[in-house]
């Protein structure tokens, strides 16, 4: 690399001038760190930064107490909430521990943890949630694509608590299908259901985002006809989380959905739903994530990271900040690793490592999608050591999601770095689509190949790229 290749790629990082920053763990505010000349010094620096993430995550810990949830009555095939209800209860009013669902199907409604109680299924355990719509009243506070609201609680919510769990190597049966939940989104893809314009999510969403457009306050946000499904797990501003171990099927809507929360651990789950946005990790404005040996085969992104929408996101401007995502596999799914499109509150120092992706039902591999309504600066994004083995677009920036350029709020992409991706087969390298009035730059793509590539795909309004060694199907590739 020259003298001046390395120069602009410290530019590019963000790191020229008087030394290289680390960011606060609490927020965005720096501290002085070494200068370095060398690019290979830089990175090495930057990531040191995601093990100090992990590092200041304050763990869960519960009390070794088990309240089994047959002795508080459950039964398998009949309805079990109450006695999970009161198991919960007792877990919390004892100070907590662990609240077992042994082997055997149990059926439940909405389940709301409390703090310090463990939420944990045995192996061949299944808590399968209940399709019908009214078990999930009354409304609770959450928020639904970006936008809060009083709402049908999610399956598994938790509301300002602490220190809290869902684990084991049990199952979440959520039981969306072409019958229950899902056909509520409407049109969608091929439509595997009956379309009905009574149940259609429109009627509510489209409300909803204009009271948030008006300011109308999150208490008057309330439905008497609500068709907007649930999320499956749903921690809202909550401390110390951790989800581990277990698989999630069949979701109503979003999997797991961490909101306004700190020290979040999802661990080691296997998020196994192919209805309409089906996304299986998306934590929305919370610091200190980690999400680490997953499994994602989703009819929706994968991990989408999200900071709220449009007007409530710049209201409650809380950015998704401070996450690590590594040792993941992505398989079906609209993206692997993405940012958007709800991202009004911005993101930053995110960092995403030794992660596998392939599918032929994988739209996207590392995705940015967003607009001049929502805005929202998306910064210090660091990314390497990825392997996709066969996606349709491999690498996707797009400014012109849903609205497209119909806003003020011009969005912003700054310190992507992305290193060590190879891409074994892809219909396209690229979607890289700017505005005219704000191109994308500040994007570098360090040791990038692609193979068995049809096209290298839309480079639209680009005004700069750190580039070394890109190849396109084996010749040396200059953007």
């Amino acid at each position: 690399m020259t003298d001046r290749q390395k120069r602009q790629h410290l530019k590019t990082l963000g790191l020229a001038g008087v030394g290289l920053s680390l960011w606060s763990l609490n927020g965005c505010s720096s501290v002085s760190a070494v200068t370095t000349s060398s690019s290979d010094a830089a990175d090495d620096i930057l990531w040191q930064q995601a093990d100090a993430i992990i590092a200041a995550i304050a763990p869960t810990t519960f009390a070794k107490r088990d309240f089994v949830i047959t002795e508080f009555g459950a039964k398998v095939g009949i309805d079990s909430s109450e006695a999970i209800k009161a198991a919960i209860a007792a877990c919390a009013s004892a100070g907590g521990g662990r609240v077992v669902v042994p082997a055997g199907r149990f059926n439940t409604g909405p389940v709301h943890l409390k703090s310090n109680v463990n939420l944990h299924l045995q192996k061949d355990a299944v808590l399968s949630f209940y399709p019908e719509p009214e078990r999930y009243l009354p409304a609770v506070f959450t928020r639904w694509e970006g936008v809060e609201l009083m709402g049908y609680s999610p399956l598994i919510y938790a509301f300002e608590q602490e220190n809290i769990a869902v684990t084991g190597e049990g199952i979440l049966e959520g039981n969306g299908s072409n019958s229950q939940w899902w056909p509520w989104k409407g049109q969608w893809k091929h439509t595997p259901w009956q379309l009905d314009a009574k149940t259609d999510q429109a009627n509510t969403r489209t409300p909803l985002f204009a009271m948030a457009e008006a300011g109308v306050p999150v208490a008057e946000r309330i439905f008497t006809e609500n068709y907007l499904r649930p999320p499956f797990i749903q921690p809202y501003r909550c401390k110390r989380v951790l989800i581990e171990g277990i698989t999630i099927r069949n979701s109503p809507f979003w999997l797991i959905n961490p909101v306004l929360s700190e020290d979040v651990i999802v661990r080691g789950v296997n998020c196994v739903s192919h209805g309409p946005n089906s996304d299986g990790c998306n934590p929305e404005s919370s610091n200190r994530v980690l999400i680490e040996n997953c499994l994602f085969d989703t009819g929706d992104d994968c991990i989408a990271l999200k900071s709220g929408r449009n007007n409530d996101g710049r209201r409650l401007a809380t950015p998704v900040q401070n996450v690590v995502i590594q040792d993941c596999m992505m398989r079906a799914g609209h993206g692997g690793v993405v940012l958007g499109s709800e991202i009004s509150g911005g993101a930053r120092n995110i960092f995403a490592r030794r992660c596998r992706m392939s599918s032929p039902d994988l739209d996207r591999g590392i995705r940015i999608k967003t607009n001049s309504v929502r805005g929202g600066l998306i910064e210090n994004i660091y990314i390497r050591d990825i392997d996709i083995g066969e996606v349709k677009d491999a690498i996707v920036i797009n400014f012109f999601y849903e609205e497209g350029d119909a806003g003020s709020h011009l969005p912003q992409v700054k310190n992507l770095h992305i290193s060590n991706l190879r891409v074994q087969k892809a219909q396209r390298a690229f979607e890289l689509r700017g505005f005219e009035r704000a191109p994308i730059s500040g994007v570098s793509l360090h040791h990038v190949e692609f193979n068995q590539t049809d096209s290298i795909g839309v480079l639209e309004n680009v005004a700069q790229i750190d580039q070394v060694d890109l190849t396109l199907n084996g010749e040396a590739l200059t953007l």
